[in-house]
């Protein structure tokens, strides 16, 4: 009887101690939170570059929606603190050639980039077709890579962007318009962009057209900038801070830290 007792008495002991020391690891736990939630590496473009032009296509209906994008919450430009800090000495090395920066967009939520999947995957849904890709059948966006289940833009190191002109107070002739799913949004579409060396063969873009993506391009490049095959438009950081995250955050005003 009294060996039972004491059998009782240790198994107690035991019970005692492991909940004592579950409540332990449960007081001394972290809160896990989602990375892709977290806005905290990032800033607001404009606080970095002051006079840089704000066209935020996905806040408005002007693009190849036809409807604001889920995840904008407000017209601006997000990036992260290092490409942000890269694209103001793209700025300060134009503005000393008379040019300014006029963004696009920046950083985009995976939320937008599922918002652009379900477009695609939408064949009835053309109310934009006639301004954005008068030749492509919808379901080849996938095959040209127009969209896709993963946008570089995610990872907050990417911008899409052109330039005005101070002189004149007007964008440069690109040769074609923002989101434009077709061959002429191709850097090479007028010429190599390697050698910068036009093709005149009536059929492309204009010499200006082609020489003002150039100037675009070089100044990106120059600053650690790397284009995108099948868009002028399109830059992404080379030694971007987060290359295997994508955020999910939505569009806000960042404070200044």
């Amino acid at each position: 009887m009294r060996t039972k007792r004491l059998l009782h008495f240790h198994i107690m002991v035991a019970l005692i101690g492991l909940m004592t020391l579950a409540a332990s690891c449960k007081s001394n736990q972290q809160v896990v939170t989602d990375k892709t939630l977290d806005s905290s590496q990032f800033v607001t473009l404009t606080d970095v570059i002051p006079d840089a032009i704000l066209e935020i296509r996905y806040y408005s209906t002007y693009n190849f929606v036809g409807a604001r994008i889920d995840g904008y919450l407000e017209p601006l430009a997000l990036m992260t603190r290092q490409a942000a800090d890269s694209l103001r000495a793209v700025s300060d090395d134009l503005k000393r050639h008379g040019y300014r920066l006029k963004i696009y967009d920046a950083y985009r939520p995976q939320m937008a980039v599922d918002h652009f999947m379900r477009w695609a995957l939408d064949p009835t849904d053309t109310l934009t077709k006639a301004y954005f890709y008068p030749y492509l059948d919808k379901p080849t966006v996938f095959e040209k890579e127009y969209v896709a289940r993963r946008s570089g833009h995610s990872r907050g190191s990417t911008v899409d962007l052109t330039l005005l002109d101070m002189t004149t107070g007007k964008e440069l002739d690109m040769g074609g318009t923002f989101d434009w799913f077709g061959p002429e949004s191709h850097p090479d579409y007028g010429g190599n962009p390697e050698t910068m060396e036009y093709t005149d063969d009536g059929t492309h873009i204009t010499s200006e057209q082609f020489y003002n993506r150039m100037v675009l391009r070089t100044a990106m490049m120059r600053h650690g900038f790397l284009p995108l095959d099948n868009e002028w438009w399109h830059f992404r950081l080379d030694n971007e801070s987060f290359p295997d995250t994508y955020f999910n955050f939505p569009i806000k005003r960042i404070p200044p830290k």
